[in-house]
């Protein structure tokens, strides 16, 4: 950064090529491994996050080494199994960060240190079923991550509507800026409380089903083909990225 500066300052640089080579300078890679956007915090308001399936354990560790080394900033890895989260804390040290795991909803946050953060919004979070819950925890993960208070209400789905009604009074009276909504089987709660609410409603479709609906196509398919307005739908098991939408919605002010 100092050197695009001081070429800049020197006239060896115009302004537009400056940006071009601040914005690349945001990128960190580690060996051939990884490309790590150091800059997501900047722009997103919540930092880099790693996707753990199918990744070699020694590749994991080697770039939560090389991140936890460079950057002050949280890092978030997603679908890691507890076994593997017991491994990194061996290999790491118990006392060399702070880790926050989630254990149903398979995520972890390694951070330096606790800061304080301002309560940007409220989401309310919402499945259909007790199997849903683990999806519907990493978007709350995320989205206290993300500076927002999650209000959730779990087992409120179609098959007891009644159930449903007084969760969303509440959630409305609280003023949340999004709901995000699991369920599996026929996807239908999505559509449901976005025929109620009059923000905007994240369907997620969750792999709980069997026949037909196992893994989650069906629901996905519903929530798609939803005749109520100010439904967005993630794909199927996407807490995490149902949880960045609704932060997005939230920043976008």
């Amino acid at each position: 950064m100092k050197d695009i500066l001081e070429s800049l300052v020197n006239g060896e640089l115009n302004i537009d090529e400056a940006e071009k080579l601040i914005s690349a300078n945001g990128i960190l890679e580690f060996e051939d491994i990884a490309k790590m956007d150091i800059k997501r915090s900047d722009r997103t308001g919540f930092p880099e996050a790693i996707f753990s399936p199918s990744k070699d354990y020694d590749d994991l560790i080697l770039i939560i080494k090389r991140y936890m080394q460079t950057k002050e900033d949280d890092l978030i890895i997603t679908k890691l199994p507890n076994n593997r989260y017991e491994k990194i804390l061996e290999d790491l040290g118990e006392d060399t960060y702070i880790y926050e795991y989630n254990k149903r909803a398979q995520i972890l946050i390694i951070r330096k240190e606790l800061k304080e953060k301002e309560t940007l919004a409220k989401i309310g979070i919402i499945t259909a079923g007790t199997s849903d819950i683990n999806i519907a925890e990493e978007a709350r993960v995320i989205v206290e991550e993300g500076g927002c208070e999650a209000i959730t209400s779990y087992d409120i789905g179609v098959a007891g509507i009644h159930r449903l009604f007084p969760q969303i009074a509440y959630m409305v009276k609280e003023g949340v800026r999004a709901f995000i909504v699991c369920a599996g089987m026929e996807g239908a709660l999505p559509s449901v409380v976005a025929g109620l609410v009059d923000v905007p409603v994240i369907g997620v479709p969750t792999s709980v089903g069997y026949g037909v609906g196992e893994g989650g196509r069906v629901a996905l398919d519903a929530m798609l083909q939803s005749c109520a307005p100010g439904i967005a739908v993630v794909n199927i098991d996407n807490g995490f990225g149902a949880a960045v939408f609704a932060l997005t919605i939230v920043n976008s002010d």
